[in-house]
């Protein structure tokens, strides 16, 4: 419990705080430049993070085809046709003689106890797979051939029953791959019977059935010409051109008229995407360093880049990058230009008659602007001796040595305030103590004084 100027009548406990509030100005103006700095670093990170990301982009866009975008097409529904980045105009009829089929049997029916032992599946390579079921049911052979990792997937299948009314069962056997590859037979026995001739080939026993045989697809080019050929897959996918690719899904005894053209609106809507984003990262760093005055008895506002050198320096690095010519040759030929004012704007229209004209000129004029804004990009965000990285350690630096002086201060204004709390409270004594003597001397002097008689 305080008690406040009991004897001297001074607001003592509003005294101190006055007095606290002006020691404790320097400890405020540090913890102001402290949350300053934070501001400053949590911008300069998101900088830097944007920047990284950069790295990335600019990285596929200086790749030599980065602007590679194709629409294929085909004259049939049976046949898609997709073009990837390596790809070229391309139109050719093709003939699909042969879709591509997983191979597959049957087994014979047999009871519900005829299925134990050990069995052998042969793939095409000759390499023998044993397999023993833990039980002599169907379901048991069938989840062995399964988890036997043999390239065949196995399913029963009911089979009716046997004169005596008992349930009968078949196996279905297929292989995972399609194409000839994938064909295999199923022995009843080891893979030395298999060896010595002297195991049952199953898919071949009275009452089992070939029901596909593994075949790999099938389609002719130039048909019925001098340069006809024959190209074959395992899948039904095949490639029929550098980056070009046929999915068939049945045979046709027509030419099917493939068409790869070169898609210009997405190659100039991609370099615009990436072009703009630049500008995006360019105005940025613009509104960051801005310094707005205000008018006669107003503040000025900063920027939380104004003035810092290593922003401005990225800053011109950047727009360098974009407008600086490649071998000679000027980005603004194909629409990249940096107005006077420094804002960075792209022409789709002109790109797109630069790469109607020369697609590969224009290609290698936007991968060099690219490889250009990957370095400076790279230099200023890379983790370990990135400028902008180093600019974000200076700050969190500055910091930490900000807030040691803060935790001193703390220590020092605790011990002002239990001095003036001291102080204050033995003025209070002090004052007292001279009431009393006042009082007494006052009584002394009173009893000294005679009394006048009447």
């Amino acid at each position: 419990m305080k008690l406040d100027g009991l004897v001297s009548g001074l607001k003592t406990e509003e005294l101190i705080k006055a007095l606290m509030d002006v020691s404790a100005i320097p400890k405020t103006l540090i913890t102001n430049k402290i949350a300053d700095r934070n501001t400053i670093i949590t911008n300069l990170q998101s900088l830097n993070t944007t920047l990284q990301d950069l790295v990335t982009k600019a990285k596929t866009a200086a790749t030599p085809t980065s602007l590679a975008s194709f629409t294929a097409s085909s004259s049939s529904e049976s046949v898609t046709v997709t073009a990837g980045s390596t790809a070229s105009a391309f139109s050719t009829g093709i003939v699909v003689d042969a879709v591509a089929t997983a191979h597959s049997v049957v087994t014979a029916a047999a009871g519900s106890s005829a299925w134990g032992g050990t069995f052998t599946v042969v793939g095409t390579d000759g390499e023998p797979v044993e397999i023993t079921p833990t039980g002599t049911g169907p379901q048991d052979l069938a989840k062995a051939i399964n988890n036997a990792k043999a390239g065949v997937m196995a399913t029963v299948v009911p089979a009716g029953t046997d004169a005596d009314g008992k349930p009968l069962s078949r196996i279905q056997l297929t292989s995972i791959e399609t194409g000839e590859a994938g064909e295999f037979a199923i022995h009843r026995g080891s893979a030395a019977d298999v060896t010595a001739g002297t195991s049952v080939d199953m898919g071949a026993e009275s009452g089992a059935a070939l029901l596909t045989q593994g075949a790999d697809a099938r389609v002719r080019l130039f048909a019925g010409t001098a340069a006809e050929q024959t190209l074959t897959s395992a899948s039904n996918t095949i490639s029929v051109g550098e980056g070009i690719d046929v999915t068939v899904s049945k045979p046709s005894a027509d030419p099917v008229m493939v068409t790869v053209t070169r898609d210009e609106k997405k190659q100039t809507s991609t370099a615009e995407a990436f072009i703009k984003e630049i500008a995006s990262l360019l105005t940025r760093i613009d509104n960051g360093s801005k310094a707005t005055v205000g008018d006669v008895g107003e503040s000025t506002t900063l920027g939380v880049f104004t003035g810092d050198s290593t922003v401005r320096n990225l800053r011109t690095a950047l727009a360098n990058a974009v407008q600086h010519p490649v071998d000679g040759i000027s980005p603004s030929t194909i629409g990249i230009t940096i107005s006077d004012k420094g804002v960075l704007s792209f022409d789709a229209e002109k790109f797109a008659a630069a790469v109607a004209d020369d697609p590969e000129a224009t290609q290698e004029l936007f991968s060099g602007v690219a490889s250009r804004l990957e370095g400076v990009a790279t230099q200023y965000s890379d983790k370990y001796d990135g400028l902008l990285t180093a600019r974000i350690t200076g700050q969190e630096s500055e910091v930490k040595t900000l807030k040691t002086q803060v935790e001193r201060w703390d220590i020092r204004l605790e011990q002002r305030q239990a001095t003036l709390e001291r102080t204050y409270a033995q003025l209070e004594v002090q004052l007292s103590k001279l009431q009393s003597q006042s009082t007494w001397l006052t009584g002394q002097l009173a009893a000294m004084t005679p009394s006048s008689s009447s």
